[in-house]
């Protein structure tokens, strides 16, 4: 049997190691489906949300986009194509710069220092590496896995992890289990610090513990969802427990809402449209519409969770 080690570990190698899944570039168009790959209108719609944050700062000389966790660079390409020609687009991602990704995007390993703008991190936290926690008879175990997916009890979950499960996610019961989203925490609250002035956004899967007894822990490989394997041939992800990472970030206004209701004030509708006499265009207009319902359906895209902070300016939603 291989070595065991604490999920954290094993899905930060897995993950980010140097033969790590997410160390190849474009990886997440050819493993899972995101909104990003669902329709322009994803990007139509945050190209709205970073105008309407451009135009409360009053259109800074430097304003920046930044996009955390890039991927293939799907968000970006679009945005370069239609975002006014001063702004300055970021891609931040630890694989290689994707190969045709327009040359005004700027593609780094870290996120700049400090900027004025937009930082998106759209389902980058439910990849940030967690501890895996059981209740048991004899109180919250660690979990421990192989590089072959195999798991066992392990000593006592460390002091901080058990403090956040008790405030944030309690197990009640035995074989309840948890993923403890303090790492996450600690992540988004650094990458919000890099916003000097203006919106972070994160969206992703959320976490609700009343629903999420048995913890969320899986994997995607090929457009498929597969045990979780830490041996870098798939995904290895966990839904986001929002409002911790949202208390973990004391500067500023912050909201929490659905992705459904955050487009929908963003001008998307799946409204049907009216038959104007143009077949072509009656066509196109329902193939829009089509799209536009998938990012808007509650059981689907539309219910992630969207969690904005505004700093030193207004929310944008």
């Amino acid at each position: 049997m291989d070595s065991w080690r604490p999920w954290r570990e094993a899905m930060r190698d897995a993950l980010y190691g140097d033969a790590g899944f997410y160390r190849a570039s474009g990886v997440p168009g050819r493993h899972f489906r995101t909104a990003a790959h669902a329709s322009p209108q994803w990007a139509d719609a945050l190209l709205a949300l970073a105008t309407r944050v451009d135009h409360d700062l009053e259109q800074p000389a430097d304003f920046t986009v930044v996009d955390l966790g890039a991927g293939g660079g799907e968000l970006l390409a679009h945005l370069a194509e239609l975002s006014p020609r001063g702004w300055r687009l970021v891609g931040v991602d630890v694989a290689p710069r994707p190969a045709g990704l327009p040359v005004q995007v700027e593609w780094r390993a870290a996120l700049p220092e400090a900027f004025a703008g937009l930082l998106l991190a759209v389902e980058w936290l439910d990849v940030v590496p967690v501890d895996v926690v059981e209740r048991t008879e004899d109180g919250l175990r660690l979990i421990e896995v192989a590089a072959n997916g195999a798991e066992r009890l392990a000593g006592a979950a460390p002091r901080a992890e058990a403090d956040w499960l008790e405030r944030w996610w309690p197990l009640a019961e035995a074989h309840d289990r948890a993923e403890v989203g303090r790492t996450r925490d600690e992540a988004w609250s650094a990458a919000v610090g890099h916003v000097q002035r203006g919106v972070a956004l994160a969206v992703d899967y959320a976490a609700v513990p009343a629903r999420d007894v048995a913890g969320t822990l899986t994997g995607y490989r090929g457009g498929r969802q597969v045990l979780p394997v830490p041996d870098g041939s798939c995904d290895i992800t966990a839904h986001v427990l929002m409002e911790s990472c949202a208390a973990a970030v004391s500067a500023g206004d912050s909201t929490l809402t659905t992705q459904r209701e955050a487009l929908r004030q963003l001008g998307l509708s799946a409204a049907r449209p009216a038959y104007s006499g143009e077949a072509s265009a009656y066509l196109e207009s329902l193939s829009r519409v089509g799209d536009a319902a998938e990012l808007l359906d509650e059981s689907g895209l539309g219910g992630f969770a969207w969690l904005l902070h505004a700093k030193q300016t207004a929310l944008p939603l």
